[in-house]
Formats: structure tokens, C-alpha cells, sequence
């Protein structure tokens, strides 16, 4: 079932809508309930395989669903429409103005709508894809205030990464901060690349959410095992490479592998005069997770992040 939750109107008599789809047993609201949130940010494309996904699956099975399923593909429906990362004629960030207000403008309010039609969950996920810059091997970033309720819960995601901070992702002005604040747990999940869908990532969170939902008693079919995820709660442990020139980058590694020291990343190039600027290598043994994709460095560019660990067994 198909619903609208909050509209406004637009110029030239248009109309913004912000829709959900619902599906439950026999179409009551009965159960747990799990909601599912994406295209916060309209350039984040890899939700929305994930929402298809999670939908064909339930109506491919409907006999096993026994809570509630609500999948929201598009909260910021002018920027995915338009593959913005704001909203447009607004300059402004969505997820930075949660908890919004019914009585403020047009994109306070939705805000507000928002935060109201999603109080109730036993647990969102919210999720959301690097920019056009950066892959993002599939993690969960935890707020550290949220650590407790959360990470058992993230554990059960299929994510290879949980990254417990107090960073820009989990700051107040956020969907999740929003609701975590107001009882409704919130998992935040970065993954892929801006722009893009990446099957095998979005595969990879549709396992985890079905057993999800297999946990909290929402779905009775049978479900993947999951992948058991590096938690790290110590933002030393997070080492942060930024580009020392400006120039060409070119990576000589990919996300998702174990490097050790002076492993080398990539290099800054310069194509007018055929020199290197820079060897990017690996400051310390860990596991390269995010990796630049977009070639173009100016001085201070992240090019990459590492997590501080040793390689497991097995991997």
C-alpha cells in the first residue's frame, strides 16, 4: 500500500510528496515494525536497489512476513529527482534539519512530518551512500552516546564495519540523532559511491536487513547467515589520509583490503610534466575502507581512510 506522508505545494501549481509503502500481513498494522529510509541526500542512489529489493522480496514471499514494513525510497524527492545532494532552490542540507518544526517553513516542516511519521519504529535504518568522491566499504556509524542500544543491533546488518564516533554523521541536526533522542533506535548505513548502484553492496545490506527483521520477529523465512563486523568505538584507531599537493589521483588500491605499513594507496601525478607529486602509502597496517574514486585532488583532498587492525584469519 502506497501512502503519502507529507506534501507541500511548489510554484506552478505542482506539489512536493514524500511516500511510503507499506507492507504488513493481510495490509493491517500489526506487529513490529521496521522502516526503512533513503535519498536523504538526492545524489545517494545505492537505497534505492535496496528498497526494491527489499519489496520484491516480501511480496515474492508474503506468507512470511508477519510485522510491518515500511520502506521510504525517496524523503527528498526534488533532489533525487534532480540527483542533488540538497534540497533544490534551497540550498539546503536535509539531514541537517531534523528535528525540523510543523510551524517553520516548507522544509521545516517536512522535517517535522517526518520525525512524526516515523516515531513508533522498533527500529529504522537509515540509509545512506558516500558522495561522487569516495567509495565506502558497507559500515554502520554509531553515535557514541547510542553505543549500547545500538551495536548489537548493527552486528546483525551483514555490514564489514561498525564506526562508533561523535562525527558530522551523527550530529544532532540528523535524522538519526533525531530519533535516537526520542526512543526510536536508528542505525545509519554508509555504502558505495554517489551516483551509483553497486549490486553487490546493496545484495550484501538486503541479507542483513531481512535478518533484522528475522530478529525482531518481523519475517519467518529463511535468511543468509550474516557477516561478523570490525567494531571500532576509538577514533584513533581511524587514520585519515589527505592529499599533501594538488593534482591527479590515481589509487593503486582497493577499498575492502588489508594493507601494511608503506603499502602503497595510489599517487598524485601530474600529467603536464609526466612526475609523480606524491606516493601515497599506508601510515600503519589496517584495512583500507574508504577509497577516492574521483580523480581531481587540491591540497588537503581525503583521498583515503584506514582502519588500525591487524588482518584477520581467514580473510
Amino acid at each position: 500500500m502506497v501512502e503519502t506522508i507529507a506534501s507541500a505545494g511548489l510554484p506552478v501549481d505542482e506539489k512536493l510528496e514524500i511516500k511510503k509503502s507499506r507492507f504488513s500481513p493481510e495490509g493491517k498494522n500489526c506487529g513490529k515494525r521496521i522502516s526503512i529510509v533513503t535519498g536523504i541526500h538526492g545524489d545517494e542512489l545505492e537505497g534505492q536497489y535496496v528498497c526494491y529489493e527489499v519489496a520484491r522480496r516480501i511480496k515474492e514471499h508474503p506468507e512470511y512476513l508477519t510485522g510491518t514494513v515500511d520502506i521510504y525510497p525517496a524523503m527528498n524527492p526534488l533532489g533525487i529527482d534532480s540527483i542533488t545532494r540538497g534540497i533544490p532552490a534551497f540550498d539546503l542540507d536535509m539531514n541537517r534539519i531534523f528535528p525540523g518544526s510543523r510551524d517553520g517553513a516548507m522544509t521545516e516542516y517536512l522535517a517535522a512530518e517526518i520525525i512524526r511519521e516515523l516515531m513508533g519504529s522498533d527500529l529504522c535504518v537509515d540509509i545512506h551512500a558516500s558522495n561522487i568522491y569516495l567509495t565506502e566499504l558497507p559500515q554502520i556509524r554509531i553515535n557514541e552516546l547510542n553505543e549500547k542500544e545500538l551495536v548489537p543491533l548493527a552486528k546483525e546488518a551483514n555490514v564489514d564495519f561498525v564506526w562508533v564516533h561523535g562525527a558530522s554523521t551523527v550530529l544532532e541536526s540528523t535524522l538519526a540523532y533525531s530519533l535516537n533522542s526520542r526512543g526510536v533506535p536508528t542505525l545509519v548505513v554508509e555504502m558505495g559511491v554517489g551516483m551509483r548502484i553497486t549490486r553487490s553492496i546493496g545484495d550484501q545490506l538486503v541479507e542483513g536487513i531481512f535478518n533484522l527483521m528475522k530478529k525482531l520477529d518481523i519475517w519467518s523465512g529463511e535468511t543468509m547467515p550474516v557477516r561478523e563486523p570490525i567494531v571500532s568505538s576509538d577514533s584513533d584507531e581511524v587514520l585519515f589520509l589527505n592529499a599533501a599537493r594538488s593534482g591527479i589521483f590515481v589509487k593503486e588500491a582497493e577499498h575492502n583490503t588489508y594493507l601494511k605499513k608503506g603499502d602503497s594507496v595510489g599517487k598524485v601525478i601530474d600529467p603536464l610534466t609526466g612526475t609523480i607529486l606524491e606516493d601515497v602509502v599506508s601510515p600503519e597496517d589496517g584495512l583500507l575502507f574508504t577509497i577516492r574514486e574521483y580523480p581531481v585532488v587540491d591540497e588537503g583532498s581525503l583521498m583515503a581512510r584506514i582502519l588500525k587492525i591487524q588482518e584477520r584469519q581467514g580473510e
